[in-house]
């Protein structure tokens, strides 16, 4: 019987450069993680991975997508996956690779360059349902093949990894931080709530608030993202004001109820657009109605509110303020944000699930202007 030809290291190395991070999104023969392979007579293949850090929690990951890209390759009988952990040089050298040569502390985002679109999401005051609107805007535009982040900025009422799903704590190479990766979608998170133990509150004042929000757009790896959006605490506190001072491109996207009494309080949200030079976006209804099993709606927070604010910040910054759409109340949206999966994903043609990819398509669609950005040319000298 003719044996197998024993396969090349060109094929195995192709079969690794297939294995990505799951924190990273990068190959791991591009991020210098793939320290040896050998292949045996017999062809068993015996490679060896470098962890970021001891520990990492995304091992088994790794060490599941390295046997299985192995095992395709033709010639290959067995694969045999050593994990090791890279050195201080091999983490520095890793960390200079994803920062682009970067300085450190920069924050990618607040580069004249940057193509990242940048979404502030805020309200005048609590229980509109914020953080559930960011987090399924963050899956719906992810499901549109976006690259998405979400920062939670609420940093006393964090809630955005519960909704999202995730239970990891980000890995910490040297001083910079991955973010861990919410399924389906790959919308990167981060979060006060993953650096304190169970459910401790934060006492903070303004200038530890401001350092944690900088901390998490310049310290975190973010990578290529087409969208990053900001669950901003409720108001127009310190938080609100940090983030136009670190992300002046930043826009606003206003969440409101239909209630009047909200309503007024969500035009002081959005009219800080005036003070910090962001651009309104526009207004969210949530809570709109409850659609009824006879198709009829029941308006329990009455009606308008949304409309009313939009039309007040029309006027308040002389620009178009649209409405961007009205979410109806829904038990399945209450449920995805408990079990960790975004209506958007678990339910997309429920009431809820329906307006919210509805608005979400509308932010794919919209481009970022050309105001501010180099435009890669060089003026040359008249003759």
């Amino acid at each position: 019987m003719e044996s197998m030809p024993v396969p090349s290291t060109e094929a195995l190395q192709a079969a690794l450069a297939t294995v990505n991070d799951p924190e990273i999104r990068k190959p791991i023969t591009e991020l210098g993680m793939v320290e040896a392979v050998d292949v045996s007579d017999d062809g068993r293949v015996r490679v060896t991975v470098l962890l970021t850090v001891a520990g990492c929690p995304m091992k088994d990951t790794i060490t599941r997508d390295t046997t299985a890209a192995l095992a395709r390759v033709d010639g290959v009988t067995g694969v045999d996956v050593q994990l090791g952990v890279m050195s201080d040089e091999q983490r520095g050298a890793l960390r200079d690779q994803l920062r682009g040569g970067a300085a450190e502390r920069e924050i990618p985002f607040a580069r004249p360059d940057s193509l990242t679109t940048v979404y502030a999401v805020a309200s005048g005051k609590g229980g509109v349902g914020k953080s559930s609107v960011t987090v399924n805007l963050a899956a719906a535009l992810a499901e549109e093949g976006l690259r998405v982040g979400v920062v939670d900025a609420d940093i006393y009422g964090f809630s955005v990894p519960r909704m999202l799903g995730v239970s990891l704590p980000p890995t910490q190479v040297d001083d910079m931080i991955l973010p861990p990766v919410a399924e389906p979608g790959g919308v990167k998170v981060i979060s006060i709530g993953m650096f304190v133990p169970g459910n401790q509150p934060v006492v903070w004042r303004g200038p530890m608030l401001h350092r944690a929000v900088q901390q998490f757009l310049a310290d975190v790896y973010w990578g290529d993202l087409d969208v990053l959006l900001l669950d901003l605490p409720p108001g127009t506190g310190d938080i609100a004001i940090s983030v136009a001072q670190l992300l002046p491109g930043s826009e606003l996207i206003v969440v409101t109820t239909p209630q009047q009494a909200a309503a007024e309080v969500a035009e002081r949200a959005g009219a800080i657009a005036l003070q910090t030079h962001q651009r309104l976006v526009g207004v969210i209804e949530n809570m709109s109605w409850l659609e009824l099993p006879d198709g009829t709606r029941q308006e329990i927070f009455g009606s308008g509110g949304g409309q009313a604010v939009a039309e007040s910040l029309s006027r308040s910054i002389g620009a178009d303020v649209p409405l961007l759409g009205q979410v109806p109340l829904d038990v399945s949206l209450r449920e995805g944000g408990d079990r960790g999966r975004p209506v958007v994903t678990s339910a997309p043609d429920s009431p809820a699930g329906t307006a919210l990819r509805g608005i979400a398509r509308q932010l794919a669609r919209r481009g970022r202007g050309l105001a501010g950005r180099k435009l890669g040319i060089t003026p040359t000298a008249r003759v």
